[in-house]
């Protein structure tokens, strides 16, 4: 009983800032692409707040949800893994195609930033302003929550490793011979992933940053977590 409990309050603290995270990840994408002249995300609606359009099935809920559950009652501390629906980009539309590749990418990721970064101001208004009020412990809980899966979103889709942000962002800074050679991973890609992840390499590789992160946000905002 305690480990479904544990579970329910788990689920209704981590709902929000995952829906968020992927929401705002996504749609920055799509918005910066059409700053830079790629109206593809834009109409096909992609730009937009509404997490329905941004949501898959088995990488928003399902994977999420499990690892979750699996983290909870084996007690342990697993890397909470899924994803969104890809907002489509035609990198041909950009005004300078490579170079605006760089930005479109780094999007997502600094959306994640931002986004840590109003969860910890959250987490710092439930703590000092409103200490003994009824949406204390909720702000706070989810102030952790939303700091923490936003880092995990943003450190993860660094990584250099297509289909990821971070091999987008190479991809636009490397010479084209080698970026093209380098593009021709993807196909494999998410399967590198999946094997880093269950062999908990991925884990490895990315705690160390998260974590990094996580200290000079507490440090910036003046928390106690």
């Amino acid at each position: 009983m305690d480990n479904f409990e544990s579970i329910i309050q788990g689920i209704a603290i981590y709902a929000l800032p995952v829906i968020f995270a992927i929401t705002l990840h996504e749609a920055a994408h799509g918005y910066i692409a059409k700053h830079f002249g790629d109206l593809t995300a834009y109409q096909a609606g992609r730009i937009s707040l509404n997490p329905i359009k941004h949501i898959d099935l088995m990488g928003t809920i399902i994977v999420p949800l499990t690892l979750f559950i699996i983290g909870k009652l084996t007690m342990g501390t697993g890397f909470l893994f899924g994803w969104a629906k890809p907002v489509p980009v035609n990198f041909s539309q950009l005004h300078h195609p490579k170079r605006d590749m760089l930005w479109v990418a780094a999007a997502g990721p600094a959306a994640n930033l931002f986004m840590a970064c109003c969860w910890a101001i959250i987490l710092k208004l439930g703590a000092i302003s409103f200490p003994d009020h009824i949406y204390a412990k909720p702000m706070i809980l989810m102030g952790q929550a939303g700091i923490e899966i936003n880092l995990i979103l943003m450190v993860l889709n660094l990584l250099p490793l297509p289909p990821l942000d971070g091999a987008r962002m190479a991809i636009s800074l490397l010479p084209n011979q080698i970026a093209y050679a380098f593009s021709r991973i993807e196909p494999y890609g998410f399967m590198i992933l999946l094997l880093l992840l269950v062999t908990g390499i991925l884990g490895t590789i990315v705690w160390p940053m998260i974590l990094l992160l996580k200290q000079i946000i507490v440090w910036v905002f003046g928390l106690y977590i």
